[in-house]
């Protein structure tokens, strides 16, 4: 018995009766993510966990548009309010090591306080620390120190000279050193004149003398050196002292406000005792002093202060709760920051006020949210990642050093500790393969997110798709609210995206450019809402701009440059249905499939695999084809024929075993040389069991179809055979649906071989009777009746050759 779909099974319609509003503005706003509860839930878990290892990271996997990246960060965001603030991260001067900065971690919101504290203590001090030189203490304890010195000074030269005298010589000072006279027995220095009369012994003893002088000399403005550095010592203790018991207080009350913090406490006593051993920096009120060196260009002078500052890479005293970061575009300087430098007279310089924070710096104690595309782009972002969680510590270093290249030695930043979870989002396929080749992956992310493409089509749904189409009308104002017809339409256009009657889907980015289309066209009609009219409209226009290439394809069906009958019934040629799919629009095409049959012992050639143009699917199709016809017809007798078959006009790659049952029909037409039906196209793969199996793209494939019997005139005969399983996926376009209503185009449903060949040629297919044989008249006796024929036909053959070759032998 042929049976044709019930009309009411083609489509399953929303009834804007079920929906108790006006308009979608009297309707709450949705408050949570819907058709994801496996997901959420491994979030929690993953969320809920805090692993000091850093283990329990998280991939969030699923498709395109099932909005990952919104429900991810609509739920950090309501996590991450209810938990503490992270303590600031800023970077200071390490007085010891200056090429290593210290990272202090004072409290949320410290860090700019501390820095504005800094400021304020320096610039005081450069107002304080020159009055303390200028008070009358401090001179009058100087100058008692001078005159001691002076006086220590004074009795060496004294004792330097008295001794010169003993041996003859006056000391004679100038500008450029000190000169020995010798001297006359009155007292008097020897002129040139008289020198030069003494004989040579007496001159020799002179210059003997003269030696012993030199030492003396030598020696006393040595002690006189060391007594000048013991002054100078004198007077700068001196000064350290009266700058300390100046600059205490001051000191004092920055360690009672940041007494806490050890680290801050530690770097406040490095710069008191850097202070005091830089005091003359502070001279002047701190003012740079003029270019020492005579050069034609202006030379930038160095900050001597800017060592005592605070480089405060991450402010939190805004933020609320946990910080939550998203990072598009994860470079290895976006996720670890970065050093600056800077060229100062042909030399690259740096320092620690150029360090420069990433995502990891201000995720730290938070979440850091990345795009699985954009991370594993860039190697070196994901091993640098990789390495800065099993350390728990962010370094930041040259990329050039992390890749092996040598560098001139920079900044090496003390490692911050940290401790936060990672959100990797992306498609399954990446998370496969990193489970698969990374090994560190697993270890790292051990918990997987998984984000459905679709959820159950329940009357609770339909109604959050109600408050779900509210929430985006309150995110964006331009949009119109939506009426219960239109809010009908987005339901039943769920399930079109979601290819199931039973389904809705998840993919609201799809969802949401409709809505807004639809709001458009609703807003150019001067609408006040959102009608089931207007999602109509959204809809077609949709179609109009991505259907160009599915025009032309029909265009060429419709004028006969493509061969496809609509009508009409031949031997061995029926209609497949192919999915194209062109970015994010598929639509059906229909493809004239046919078979020959002739005598021989070749078995069933596919011309597309033997010219290279089909597929692996493809070919198992064929191979299961085969086992059928072996089932049914060979269990007593070797199935012998030579049979072709070809998708015709086929240029390209073919793949897929949908069209295995539409083969087999034209294969068994060939064979039973029963004529079939044009006007129907079929689709679906077969089994070799003869049991029709459900395929995907079967609304597509159906629309596609009946669009070129439309084009080339619907005579009521016309329809497309599918798997029965396929039913629940039908969600079909309304004029098809009027159309079969109208009973100008047809669905048929088979769940056997038999029950389609009986449909497309109007002959039973045949049972096989208790003799083993089809009942006579039915499509498969025919076929018998035809491949017995071909066995004795090869066998009078065979019979042929052998005798020839006797004769030949005799």
């Amino acid at each position: 018995m042929i049976k044709k779909l019930d009309v009411k099974k083609l489509r399953h319609t929303c009834d804007p009766a079920t929906f108790n509003f006006v308009t979608t503005a009297e309707v709450e706003p949705l408050d949570q993510i819907i058709g994801q509860e496996r997901a959420i839930e491994a979030l929690k878990l993953g969320l809920g966990i805090k692993d000091a290892k850093n283990r329990y990271n998280i991939y969030v996997a699923g498709g395109p548009g099932t909005g990952k990246m919104s429900a991810v960060e609509d739920f950090l965001s309501r996590l991450s309010s209810d938990e503490s603030r992270p303590p600031d991260l800023c970077y200071v001067h390490n007085f010891s090591n200056p090429y290593s900065p210290h990272y202090l971690g004072p409290g949320t919101g410290m860090g700019t306080r501390l820095s504005e504290d800094m400021e304020q203590l320096i610039s005081r001090l450069k107002r304080d620390i020159p009055k303390v030189f200028e008070t009358d203490e401090f001179k009058a304890r100087s100058k008692k120190i001078n005159e001691r010195f002076a006086e220590k000074r004074s009795s060496l030269s004294d004792d330097m000279e008295t001794k010169a005298r003993e041996l003859g010589f006056a000391i004679q000072r100038t500008p450029i050193g000190i000169n020995t006279l010798p001297l006359r027995k009155g007292g008097e220095p020897l002129s040139q004149e008289e020198y030069a009369a003494l004989s040579e012994d007496e001159r020799s003893r002179i210059r003997e003398k003269q030696s012993q002088v030199q030492m003396i000399i030598q020696d006393s403005l040595q002690d006189i050196a060391r007594i000048e550095e013991e002054r100078e010592a004198e007077i700068k203790q001196l000064a350290k002292e009266a700058v300390l018991f100046t600059i205490e207080p001051r000191f004092a009350q920055l360690k009672s406000r940041y007494g806490e913090l050890p680290k801050v406490v530690a770097f406040l006593d490095d710069v008191k005792l850097d202070i005091v051993d830089h005091l003359e920096d502070f001279k002047d009120g701190g003012k740079p002093g003029g270019q020492k060196m005579p050069v034609p260009f202006p030379v930038p002078q160095v900050d001597p202060f800017k060592r005592y500052y605070v480089n405060v890479l991450v402010d939190n005293s805004k933020t609320e709760g946990a910080p939550v970061i998203v990072e598009q575009n994860a470079t290895y300087t976006n996720l670890f920051g970065s050093i600056e430098r800077r060229v100062q007279m042909g030399v690259a310089i740096t320092d620690f006020t150029m360090i420069k924070p990433g995502s990891l710096h201000r995720a730290n104690g938070g979440y850091l949210v990345l795009s699985a595309n954009n991370l594993f782009r860039v190697g070196l972002s994901w091993e640098a990642l990789k390495i800065a969680l099993k350390r728990r510590e962010i370094r930041i270093e040259d990329p050039l050093q992390m890749l092996g290249y040598a560098t001139t030695e920079g900044l090496k930043p003390e490692p911050v500790p940290f401790q936060l979870k990672v959100i990797i989002i992306g498609n399954p396929q990446i998370y496969e393969l990193l489970h698969y080749y990374d090994e560190d992956f697993p270890k790292l992310f051990s918990i997987k997110s998984d984000f459905d493409t679709e959820m159950e089509r329940t009357p609770e749904r339909e109604q959050e798709i109600a408050k779900f189409l509210r929430a985006r009308c309150d995110e964006e104002p331009t949009l119109l609210p939506f009426d219960a017809t239109g809010v009908a339409k987005i339901v039943e256009h769920s399930s079109d995206l979601a290819g199931d009657q039973k389904k809705l889907s998840c993919r609201f980015g799809n969802l949401t450019s409709i809505v807004k289309e639809a709001s458009y066209w609703a807003r150019t009609e001067g609408s006040p809402h959102v009608n089931g009219g207007h999602v109509r409209r959204a809809l077609a226009e949709r179609d109009d701009r991505h259907n160009r290439i599915e025009e032309k394809i029909r265009e060429m069906i419709t004028r006969g440059q493509i061969l496809v009958d609509t009508e009409g019934e031949k031997i061995g040629q029926v209609n497949g249905l192919a999915v194209l799919q062109m970015g994010d629009y598929a639509f059906g095409k229909p493809s004239r499939i046919t078979a020959t049959v002739h005598t021989g012992k070749g078995g069933i050639v596919d011309i597309e695999r033997e010219a290279e143009l089909g597929g692996q699917t493809h070919t198992k199709g064929i191979m299961i084809l085969k086992g059928f016809l072996g089932e049914r017809f060979a269990k007593e007798k070797p199935l012998s024929l030579s049979a072709s078959l070809a998708f015709e006009q086929s240029y390209s790659m073919i793949d897929g075993d949908s069209a295995s049952s539409t083969e087999l029909y034209a294969l068994l037409s060939s064979l039973s040389e029963l004529p079939i039906r044009q006007g129907i196209a079929i689709t679906g793969s077969i089994n070799q069991k003869g049991e029709v199996q459900p395929i995907g793209g079967v609304n597509e494939k159906i629309e596609g179809f009946f669009r070129v019997c439309q084009a080339k005139g619907l005579t009521g005969e016309q329809g497309v055979l599918i798997p029965e399983q396929n039913i629940d996926n039908l969600m079909l376009a309304e004029e098809v649906v009027e159309a079969v209503k109208a009973e100008k185009f047809h669905i048929y449903p088979v769940v056997t071989v038999e029950e389609g060949i009986e449909i497309l040629t109007g002959i039973p297919a045949g049972a096989v009777q208790e003799d083993g044989l089809f009942p006579e008249g039915t499509v498969f006796f025919r076929v018998t009746e035809r491949l017995e024929a071909i066995r004795q036909a090869l066998k009078e053959e065979d019979e042929s050759d052998a005798e020839g070759a006797e004769e030949t032998n005799q």
